[in-house]
């Protein structure tokens, strides 16, 4: 199993102020639709709404097809559970810390399927997916503050 987990300042000097609000309303529209938000996505679709807070998505990820159910607990957690695909587990996308310091952490508890825990092959895609991960977290903060600053943010 690979578990990384790091976090990010969700303000910088010089860049729009988000407050909690902003980084919810962002975390809602990257489960809905996560490609103005992650890179490495290509594809992006809800496919059956359970409830208000939780739902499924299809989504092309590094090439890979999953299907992944969302959990929104407001106003500080999103989870995605990969429940098809090749690599099962969990992301977790979080807001932490008082409004004065607001981070935003992402968490994944993955395995891949065929590769053996603790094996080169493992540790090779744990490091693809942290660098992958942190652009996501990066991207995502940035089309943030592109929607707090008035603009378009679109896939």
């Amino acid at each position: 199993m690979i578990f990384v987990t790091h976090d990010l300042p969700v303000n910088e000097p010089g860049e729009p102020v988000l407050s909690r609000a902003n980084v919810w309303d962002g975390l809602v529209l990257k489960a809905n639709n996560a490609l103005p938000f992650v890179p490495s996505m290509t594809y992006c679709e809800v496919t059956d709404r359970i409830s208000d807070t939780v739902f499924d998505r299809d989504i092309d990820f590094r090439g890979a097809r999953f299907t992944e159910r969302i959990t929104m607990e407001e106003p500080h957690r999103v989870t995605f559970t990969r429940i098809a695909g090749p690599v099962l587990g969990t992301i977790a996308n979080e807001l932490e810390g008082p409004d004065e310091d607001l981070r935003l952490r992402f968490s994944f508890a993955l395995v891949v399927t065929g590769v053996e825990g603790g094996s080169a092959q493992e540790q090779e895609y744990a490091d693809s997916m942290t660098g992958d991960y942190l652009k996501a977290v990066a991207a995502t903060l940035a089309a943030m503050r592109r929607i707090a600053a008035g603009e378009a943010v679109t896939a």
